[in-house]
């Protein structure tokens, strides 16, 4: 695809990537990827991408938010992170790093992965193998 056509057609790029990852690039889709994938990394809950899709006049229930984040997750576009049970932020940064998690106001901040040194790690268990490793260091107080 020209890059001429990505600045002519606004959702293209975004339409290349869900298609390149193996996913139909339905309405819904599109417009979730479009406010997911086309700024700067980001962590959403699906409740405020819902807030935020609702804002910009999508109409999409907060079922099908649910489902397009873990499509998106499955097929490698965002990574899930648990922070605890019950409540998960999606991630557009797909490479390695860790989390700060601000407890106090719900926030969740990238730690670059060089600044955080797991010395060693335990077997995995029998018939599996480790697929990564996700540190989140929790904080509370004040937060930039």
């Amino acid at each position: 695809m020209a890059s001429s056509d990505t600045n002519t057609r606004p959702y293209s790029g975004v339409i290349f990537r869900l298609k390149n990852a193996g996913l139909r690039p339905t309405r819904q889709r599109i417009a979730l990827a479009k406010l997911l994938l086309a700024s700067d990394n980001r962590h959403v809950t699906a409740e405020a991408l819902h807030e935020e899709a609702k804002n910009a006049g999508v109409s999409v229930s907060l079922a099908t938010v649910y489902n397009a984040l873990h499509q998106f997750t499955d097929a490698g576009l965002m990574r899930e992170v648990v922070v605890d049970s019950g409540r998960s932020f999606f991630d557009t940064n797909t490479s390695d790093h860790h989390h700060f998690f601000h407890e106090d106001i719900g926030r969740l901040e990238d730690i670059p992965n060089d600044q955080v040194r797991v010395s060693q790690l335990p077997n995995a268990p029998a018939g599996t193998t480790v697929s990564r490793v996700d540190v989140i260091v929790r904080v509370s107080g004040l937060a930039n």
